[in-house]
């Protein structure tokens, strides 16, 4: 058992050392001594949804309680990897504050003699990050992003180098075409799914528009609707 004093004031480092003692090998929680980066991914994703959920809530107490557990998610990690001795909240802090700095050389004076001539936060993510070729651009992209996200910033990225769909008529065009290839399809398949649903995705683009919070206002509004038809 641990003596843990309360504290008046909590701070991050707190946190740290709270999970290190959950974790701890032999005297730690019989669950989280034992989970791994793996195991505990998805809750991740949960936790950071449900901060989602708080902010489209306007609810500020619900929102305190998810940016919590959002914010023990990165202490967990981040104990992970201490203990592989990779590297620590310290590091992770000093990185963010770093790259703030950095990608901010209207406020900052060191970011901005670093950065003389650089204009626009995609140049400075790209002088950053190192990426030079659209390739760089594209694989940067997490693959694990949902989908409408997915595909709007790649299709964003290759825009800005004068590829792909570029004008909201093209995109016009493109959603009219594949359309029409939908409906001419005998039996639909996922192919002609996704290039609709693609071409859709450029079309909200160009509309400056958000895809995938679109539909997710629009879930929203037809679970609201069909709910209302049953009161």
């Amino acid at each position: 058992m641990q003596d843990w004093p309360e504290r008046e004031h909590y701070t991050a480092e707190d946190l740290i050392q709270i999970i290190r003692i959950l974790r701890d090998p032999e005297a730690g929680c019989p669950w989280d001594k034992v989970q791994t980066h793996q195991s505990i991914r998805k809750n991740f994703l949960e936790e950071t949804c449900e901060a989602l959920e708080a902010i489209d809530a306007d609810d500020a107490a619900m929102l305190r309680e998810e940016l919590g557990d959002v914010l023990m998610q990165v202490a967990f990690h981040t104990v992970m990897e201490e203990e592989r001795g990779r590297f620590d909240f310290e590091q992770v802090c000093r990185e963010v504050c770093e790259k703030l700095v950095f990608r901010h050389p209207n406020i900052f004076t060191s970011s901005a003699a670093e950065n003389a001539g650089i204009n626009g936060w995609d140049a400075l993510k790209n002088k950053e990050k190192g990426r030079r070729t659209l390739a760089d651009e594209l694989d940067t992209v997490p693959a694990t992003l949902p989908a409408l996200m997915r595909a709007q910033k790649l299709q964003k990225r290759a825009a800005g180098r004068g590829l792909g769909v570029t004008t909201a008529e093209d995109a016009a065009a493109a959603l009219k075409q594949a359309e029409q290839d939908w409906d001419a399809a005998p039996a639909p398949k996922a192919e002609q799914a996704g290039e609709l649903l693609f071409a859709a995705v450029n079309a909200i683009r160009l509309a400056g528009l958000d895809a995938e919070e679109a539909l997710t206002f629009a879930s929203k509004r037809f679970r609201d609707e069909l709910l209302a038809d049953q009161t």
